[in-house]
């Protein structure tokens, strides 16, 4: 029922941004005077100082001439007459003075912004630790030397790229590849009222009496809240509290459906445990959708107050206001069972044992110093030995066999203890996946989540065939979009003409994601063998990755796609191109470089292969594969 309720959301919400891209953005104090209540709120959040200027007043940290050091490089913070700056003294020894552009969040750190290049802005890796008072570097164990594409001033720590999106309200990235120049815009730094509500002018103009254009509410926002729209809600949220890759700009208005906007990282190995636990910075969502809760019509705004971005409740209280023997009217089929007892959490009252986040949403830090919680809201399995538990993440000096016993011996004959999708994926991790039948049956299995359901599509890439594209034919109709989205790539090796009768329908999806997907796999399709109306349909799709794609033209990676795309419509010349510029944002893009040398080949003669390969090995001399090529070619 999630599933459809998710697609007849999308379909509702499809014409808005039609109708609201006429829309103004007005900024959070035009609000105040109205909605003082909220307001308050707000003004002290995460979200409203998720990004604020340096003159707000909001710097925690010690520019009163404090220093720190790292891996040869050193950095001063001085505060001359109120211009915060630091003088940063790279490991080459160049030495550079950046005024503080901007300030990044409030608690429990503190991250500062510099200005490269006119509009470019770079997030520094020393931040301020707002609990312990302090200085520290977020990846104490890389080395990231200047020219690195992970040292501070490369690409992947480029703000306006990576992060700006979720940290402003109404944001434009405004990248021109050609000079590689930013010109960023928003309405407003942070995440203002706007960023969840939608411009703010014709709500302005109702509240004159004048009519709304169709596609709004009655209060002229394109988004509703607080109105039985539970999907829609949770959607609009998990747009910046998700690991996922824009298929926009990035800033959608809000109320877009999310699987138009973008698509969404399934369980995939290095970001989640086999399991589904929270590994790699996956924020929420995809552990949400995993949660009983979800499936069950619980949102986020059941447990976090929206404006003030904080808990309902303090402690136990936040789960007890639905799971106690009083229930929750809204939520009818949960058992009226008091849970915040010994009996059931078995540690003394009050201690960190007799927590229900302890038990049931283990915690990871990350940069640093930033824990942060998972959201799948899980019964502890210590006995699927999948090594990571929340019984050993506490008990750290026992293993999972002791934690095992102790829950077996707390709860006898629990019906929570039966197979798990978790070992199946911990074995294609592994290498030692045995029988890829067990794959199509949790796909297929419409008792899991559909995010999990999705990943074994994702995971059964390597073993397509015709028989499974046939087995796995009906999930191309299935009514949660990431399915669809991850079950088009399998019919890849299903008989032409049935992979064109089962992909067709997917290009005109009301989804985004979806035709993207289905467009893929219609580029190893001969235009000759497709109806009139079937190319049309597919340059569409394709036309939805382009755009797509232009969007991130500042991502070295988007350029690695291109490139193979270049190389499957068999353009030599336009897949040097992209690889040229994969390795122009990234030098250390090490899959790109024998590529490269391999098109200058083919393009320009052995001449310009052997200049690119000495320009690749002046980058990476270590590398095998370019010490291969030199070996082929002489060098």
């Amino acid at each position: 029922m999630i599933a459809v309720r998710a697609v007849l959301v999308a379909l509702a919400l499809w014409p808005i941004m039609q109708v609201c891209q006429a829309q103004e953005y007005i900024g959070s104090e035009a609000c105040t005077d109205c909605h003082q209540e909220q307001a308050e709120a707000w003004r002290g959040s995460h979200h409203a100082l998720a990004w604020t200027d340096v003159e707000d007043g909001k710097v925690l940290a010690d520019f009163d001439g404090t220093s720190f050091s790292h891996d040869g490089m050193s950095v001063t913070f001085s505060d001359q007459n109120g211009v915060l700056s630091a003088l940063v003294t790279e490991k080459d020894g160049v030495t550079t003075d950046y005024p503080v552009h901007s300030v990044v969040g409030i608690a429990p750190l503190q991250q500062y912004l510099f200005e490269t290049e006119p509009g470019r802005l770079q997030s520094f890796d020393v931040v301020w630790d707002t609990e312990q008072g302090q200085w520290f570097h977020l990846y104490p164990d890389q080395d990231l030397p200047p020219g690195d594409g992970l040292h501070w001033t490369g690409p992947y720590k480029n703000w306006n790229a990576r992060c700006a999106e979720c940290h402003a309200t109404g944001y434009a990235k405004n990248y021109d590849s050609e000079t590689r120049n930013y010109a960023s815009i928003q309405a407003e730094l942070g995440v203002g009222c706007e960023a969840c509500h939608g411009p703010g002018s014709a709500h302005l103009e109702w509240v004159t009496g004048k009519a709304l254009n169709d596609g709004l509410n009655e209060f002229g926002f394109s988004m509703s809240w607080g109105r039985g729209q539970t999907e829609a809600e949770i959607q609009q949220c998990a747009g910046c509290h998700s690991r996922r890759e824009s298929l926009e700009d990035g800033n959608p208005m809000p109320g877009t459906p999310y699987h138009d906007t973008y698509n969404l990282a399934v369980l995939r190995p290095g970001l989640y445990h086999s399991d589904g636990q929270i590994l790699d910075e996956v924020y929420v969502y995809g552990s949400f959708l995993q949660s009983r809760m979800y499936a069950q019509g619980v949102g986020c705004t059941n447990c976090h107050d929206a404006h003030r971005a904080e808990l309902k409740a303090v402690g136990n209280g936040v789960c007890t206001q639905c799971h106690s023997p009083a229930g929750n009217p809204d939520f009818p089929t949960l058992r009226l069972v008091n849970y915040d007892t010994y009996e059931h959490h078995h540690h003394p009252e009050e201690s960190e044992g007799a927590q229900c986040k302890s038990c049931h949403m283990i915690e990871r830090v990350y940069m640093g110093v930033d824990g942060r919680r998972d959201h799948s809201f899980r019964i502890p399995r210590p006995d699927l030995k999948l090594g990571t538990d929340a019984c050993t993440d506490c008990h750290a000096s026992k293993d999972q066999t002791w934690a095992a016993q102790q829950i077996e011996g707390w709860f006898p004959g629990s019906q929570h203890r039966d197979g798990h999708y978790g070992t199946t994926f911990a074995a294609v991790a592994d290498g030692q996946l045995e029988n890829p039948d067990v794959l199509t049956q949790i796909a297929l299995d419409v008792g899991q989540a559909g995010i999990v359901r999705a990943t074994a599509l994702y995971l059964l890439q390597p073993f397509a065939s015709p028989e499974l594209a046939e087995t796995l034919a009906p999930v191309l109709r299935d009514p949660d979009p990431l399915i669809r989205a991850n079950a088009a790539a399998l019919q890849r090796q299903a008989p032409l003409r049935e992979r064109i009768l089962r992909l067709e329908p997917l290009l005109s999806d009301p989804l985004r994601n979806v035709r993207i997907s289905a467009a893929k796999e219609f580029l190893s399709i001969p235009p000759q063998v497709l109806s009139p109306e079937q190319n049309v349909a597919a340059k569409n799709g394709m036309a939805d990755w382009q755009r797509s794609m232009s969007n991130r033209l500042d991502f070295p990676e988007t350029h690695l796609v291109l490139g193979g795309l270049a190389l499957t419509l068999r353009n030599a010349p336009a897949a040097e191109r992209a690889f040229r510029e994969v390795v122009s944002l990234d030098p250390q893009r090490a899959e790109a470089w024998p590529m490269l040398v391999q098109l200058a080949h083919i393009n320009s003669g052995p001449e310009a292969a052997l200049s690119a390969l000495d320009e690749a090995l002046t980058v990476l001399p270590e590398d095998p594969n370019l010490q291969q090529l030199a070996k082929e070619l002489g060098r």
